[in-house]
């Protein structure tokens, strides 16, 4: 009952006075790591007698399914036509680069690890959780465009980095097995998975929507009915042996883009109950995750993890928007604003489940990364965001790449209340 209790407090002060809060440096994923690092210390008391390491992995995918659900539906193809230039260098430049550099820094910094878990653990760290520094995708003195591709980078990387993921892991844990074997595991996984999701977002939206403008259906349950496709989108794919995350972001997408009616009810309903499920998980992983490792990373994970969050990114990220004539200030606060989240918890967990060799090392960088990000990236939010917004507008006359309009997308699901 206590972590009930305690989560039920928290909940209730810190939206007592979450408006007053919106332009500061907290955000409620620090406070809720901050507690849960209280609570696995032994400041609160007994945090509870059950499996906390257990409760942590579940809680964490089941947001997960609904995080890369609900982002993938609000990317629209027909949107990201127009605006898809800063973005697609992001997936399609920075990404693959920062994978590649962090893979080597994991092989130099990590001996131990072999070239399947070094690219493993690079690609976890991957994804970004723009809603950590809500401040920069939120604020309209920011220019749209660099919102609008910071914003559609973190809706759709932590989809596109997991086949990567899977792949790596199968060949981390599949060294002395057949390539065949090997071959036949990936190719599941990568795509029954999409089929699945393709399969259950679009049968399942067109159902949706026929019952909706027959006017069978109330809104209470069409929420509940965008909510059932995601998660049965993951458990089609898993059982006919694909990925059951994979298949939840291609469901999402699908949805969002064939049965538009249902995107913002969708939204509506998980922008409430997906940030309810973010913060327990990220009060979870502060006591069950963070909190036992904090005194075992050795500096080598220091490095890394502070690596990770700033060269390993912002590197890539500069070499990505080389011609965009975008100025260095922008290049710079791209390349800071890419932080970890909950995505990189749960891959850490697959890659446990899989027993991938090295995997303790793993899930510690893993955790360790994504508590600094946390505080590191949610403090300087929005004072960044401020000067930012205030250098372009004064140098917007010379700086008009910066400005060019393009469709405003919803942000992903807000830790800002």
């Amino acid at each position: 009952m206590k972590p009930l209790v305690l989560v039920s407090i928290l909940i209730l002060v810190f939206g007592a006075v979450s408006e007053r809060l919106k332009r500061s440096p907290l955000t409620p994923p620090m406070v809720f790591v901050a507690v849960g690092l209280a609570a696995g210390a032994g400041l609160l008391g007994s945090f509870g007698e059950y499996d906390g390491f257990e409760l942590t992995r579940v809680l964490a995918e089941l947001t997960l399914i609904l995080v890369l659900f609900t982002d993938a539906s609000r990317i629209l193809v027909k949107d990201l036509r127009q605006s898809y230039h800063l973005p697609l260098r992001l997936l399609a430049i920075g990404m693959p680069l920062s994978v590649a550099l962090g893979a080597a820094l994991s092989l130099v910094s990590f001996p131990q690890l072999s070239l399947g878990a070094a690219l493993v653990l690079a690609a976890i760290l991957v994804p970004t959780d723009a809603a950590l520094g809500q401040s920069v995708v939120s604020s309209p003195s920011v220019p749209a465009r660099i919102r609008q591709a910071l914003n559609v980078e973190s809706g759709l990387n932590d989809g596109l980095a997991l086949p990567f993921v899977v792949v790596f892991a199968a060949i981390a844990t599949m060294a002395d097995d057949s390539p065949t074997s090997l071959v036949g595991f990936a190719l599941a996984q990568v795509t029954l998975g999409p089929l699945a999701g393709a399969a259950v977002g679009y049968l399942g939206g067109r159902a949706v929507t026929h019952s909706v403008e027959r006017k069978w259906m109330d809104h209470s349950f069409e929420q509940l009915s965008a909510l059932a496709l995601a998660f049965l989108s993951f458990l089609v794919a898993e059982m006919i042996g694909g990925n059951g995350f994979i298949a939840a972001f291609v469901s999402g997408m699908t949805l969002g883009n064939t049965a538009p009616r249902i995107g913002p009810v969708l939204q509506e309903f998980a922008e409430t109950e997906g940030q309810l499920l973010s913060l327990v998980t990220f009060l979870c992983v502060g006591a069950h995750l963070a909190w036992p490792m904090l005194g075992e990373p050795t500096v080598a994970m220091w490095l890394y993890a502070i690596a990770s969050l700033t060269v390993v990114r912002m590197l890539p990220v500069a070499i990505s928007l080389i011609g965009t004539k975008l100025r260095p200030m922008s290049f710079v606060f791209l390349g800071w604003f890419g932080p970890r989240g909950l995505a990189s918890v749960l891959f850490a967990f697959l890659v446990l489940e899989q027993d991938v060799p090295g995997h303790e090392t793993i899930l510690q960088v893993v955790v360790l990364t994504v508590i600094l990000s946390v505080f590191a990236h949610g403090a300087t939010a929005w004072p960044s965001s401020k000067v930012y917004a205030r250098k372009c507008d004064a140098e917007r006359a010379r700086a008009p790449e910066e400005w060019v309009e393009v469709p405003e997308l919803s942000p992903r699901i807000s830790y800002r209340g």
